[in-house]
């Protein structure tokens, strides 16, 4: 009889081992399948919309696409080593990557590195290879955030983002609004000014714009009083306004937004073309290639106005196609970061999921006309090798996250 209760507690230890033990799943398949759509859809695009100035330019319908190909290649390769470094790895260099960053954006003013296009100093350029260090920001800059909040005792190990979210509202009190001031919410003002003076700078107010309210989000969802959630928001409003005011082609993009027809040939004319486009696909579209308004009327059809060009010629099938795989990657990604067990990992995969969500819905909403125009890309379709390696580094890293959960 002791024999058996012997036994029977050994197998009761065995399991809560097996239970504690921490586990080293499949990655979340559905997430990679969504990314995979997402990119096929974007190599379709791109194909389409680049080919007229790729030929214009260089000679060849295949220059943009190709040098996508390249970024695509890189973005695996730097996806899969995400995959594959232990997250402890992330935490630990995280200080180091953020530097590093900062060190490359502060390069893109050097004469004989940094190149300027269309007015902004945004790039890196090494011979035939350039690169913007701005996109790279996004990603160091979440890891970092998840690492240095991570180390605050806002949420208990088996808490969850959603379960916190609601608790802080229900138990906020005044008592709260110094909580964490001095060593917490200061720094993290810093933190943003240093960056936001680079973006300023180079200028690039709308990469500014969405690490601005996805480290609020981190911020937040850390346990980060409600106070200094709203202060923040209502800091960064106020920034807004002066750095709209002080640029007349900002203001000029808020009252086109309100209404297209005070300039109808010049800002508000990428509005109305991208509308017309839109318009045009009716359900299935014009068919792949056979798109009209990437035809010189549409300003930069293979970056900004992609989405246009794209619903063109695969119709509202196609949108509907693209906006879904988007739900589908933010719905895994949130997914991921509730059921995380350690909180650096539930407010990193929180910060890559919100980070390509809100650029996501920020692009497709000025595409039609319910949000102003901000030059913000859509991630894995519009051009641009940079962003899209460091989009899919946020993949692997996210990949990363979910075979522990």
């Amino acid at each position: 009889m002791a024999s058996l209760r012997t036994i029977k507690k050994e197998e009761i230890y065995l399991k809560s081992l097996l239970k504690n033990m921490p586990k080293d799943n499949h990655p979340d398949y559905i997430l990679l399948g969504a990314v995979i759509i997402l990119i096929v859809l974007g190599i379709l695009a791109l194909a389409s919309a680049s080919a007229l100035t790729s030929l214009d330019r260089f000679g060849t319908p295949y220059y943009f696409l190709t040098h996508q190909i390249y970024g695509l290649i890189l973005g695996i390769i730097l996806a899969f080593l995400a995959f594959k470094i232990s997250l402890f790895d992330f935490k630990k260099w995280a200080p180091r990557l953020l530097f590093l960053n900062l060190i490359l954006m502060a390069l893109v003013f050097v004469p004989s590195l940094g190149g300027s296009f269309w007015g902004a100093s945004r790039w890196i350029s090494l011979g035939p290879i350039s690169f913007q260090p701005s996109e790279f920001l996004k990603i160091t800059f979440f890891i970092y955030l998840a690492a240095w909040l991570s180390r605050v005792d806002y949420l208990t190990p088996n808490s969850n983002i959603k379960k916190t979210w609601r608790t802080k509202v229900k138990r906020f009190n005044f008592s709260n609004l110094t909580l964490g001031l001095t060593d917490r919410f200061i720094p993290f003002l810093i933190i943003i000014g240093v960056i936001g003076s680079f973006l300023i700078a180079q200028p690039d107010i709308s990469t500014l714009g969405i690490i601005t309210l996805v480290a609020i989000l981190i911020y937040f969802s850390a346990g980060g009083p409600i106070f200094h959630s709203v202060l923040i928001v209502s800091l960064s409003l106020a920034s807004l306004f002066v750095l709209v005011n002080i640029a007349p082609y900002r203001i000029n993009r808020l009252l086109v937004f309100l209404n297209p027809d005070i300039d109808p040939m010049g800002i508000g004319y990428q509005v109305k073309q991208a509308l017309i486009a839109i318009g045009s696909g009716g359900i299935f579209g014009l068919g792949l290639g056979m798109g009209v308004q990437k035809l010189g009327f549409l300003p930069q059809p293979m970056s900004d106005a992609i989405f246009a060009v794209f619903v063109e010629e695969t119709g509202f099938i196609g949108s509907l196609i693209l906006i879904i795989a988007f739900l589908i990657f933010f719905w895994r990604g949130i997914e991921i970061a509730k059921r995380a067990k350690d909180k650096f990992s539930k407010l990193l995969a929180l910060g890559v999921s919100c980070w390509i969500i809100i650029q996501a819905l920020t692009n497709i909403g000025a595409m039609v006309g319910i949000l102003p125009l901000t030059g913000i890309p859509l991630p894995f379709i519009s051009y641009g090798g940079s962003a899209l390696v460091a989009e899919l580094i946020g993949v692997g890293i996210l990949l990363n996250i979910s075979k522990s959960v």
